[in-house]
């Protein structure tokens, strides 16, 4: 059961939320709720819902049944249900799926520099000229993501962890409320799992951010609170140490894990 009370300063609600596909509920009555600047993990098994919750969130797909609410700085809230992915996306909601996409003819950079939360018609974008404020949002994102040393390189030729990076501060480019990042360790090295951990400790408050993954021990390395959805559903939520032990997410997720 959620437990995240009311009264915390709220980013994102989601309210007897259901989402079927040829009668099969992907998601069935969910209630999760997201606070200001919180970092969350979500975990579960392989169709427990969870890539259906953020394309739910991001306006790819719409729900049968309930609300998925956006709560503005100025106290307005916004039903995401009603809006098309690239409002949602304009509204501060960024995704970040598990194969990077990065732009890899251009320079570390210049991938930055795409990314900017800035206007984008076809007539300001060919009169643009880089400004200080740019150049120094650029130089605060490269330093946060640990590429200054490799910004004048080409992407293409980034390791696949440094690619995930980019790929996140392509996102934080955009200035976003909330960031969805699905598996960032995925393929990763263990240094570079690591890295990305601290990465994404480092953004906490800064962001409300949700998690996906599957890696325990990365989840173990920036777990604050942790949600387990099982078929479609909050199974559990806690810190790590709660969940972890709990019987029930163990028999439907852990315990498989480790015979997998």
């Amino acid at each position: 059961m959620n437990t995240l009370h009311r009264d915390t300063d709220l980013v994102l609600s989601a309210e007897g939320v259901t989402r079927s596909f040829d009668g099969f509920k992907a998601i069935n009555d969910l209630n999760f709720y997201l606070g200001e600047g919180e970092l969350r993990t979500v975990i579960g098994p392989n169709g427990a819902g969870k890539s259906t919750f953020m394309d739910l969130i991001t306006g790819r797909t719409r729900p049968d049944k309930g609300t998925i609410t956006f709560h503005e700085n100025d106290g307005h809230d916004i039903d995401l249900t009603k809006l098309p992915e690239y409002k949602v996306n304009r509204l501060g909601i960024a995704r970040k799926f598990q194969t990077p996409s990065v732009y890899a003819q251009h320079t570390v950079f210049d991938n930055l520099l795409l990314s900017l939360d800035r206007p984008r018609g076809v007539f300001q974008g060919l009169f643009y000229k880089m400004t200080p404020e740019d150049k120094e949002a650029i130089e605060e994102i490269l330093e946060t993501i640990r590429l200054t040393d490799r910004q004048h390189e080409l992407a293409g030729f980034l390791s696949h962890g440094q690619k995930q990076w980019l790929e996140i501060g392509m996102l934080l480019a955009q200035k976003p409320r909330i960031l969805l990042v699905d598996e960032p360790a995925a393929g990763m090295s263990d240094e570079e799992t690591e890295r990305t951990g601290e990465l994404l400790l480092s953004l906490e408050g800064k962001h409300s951010i949700i998690v996906v993954e599957h890696d325990m021990e990365f989840i173990r390395q920036i777990a604050r609170r942790v949600t387990v959805l099982h078929q479609g559903h909050v199974l559990k939520e806690g810190s790590f140490d709660h969940v972890s032990k709990d019987p029930e997410v163990i028999s439907v997720y852990l315990g498989r894990q480790k015979h997998d």
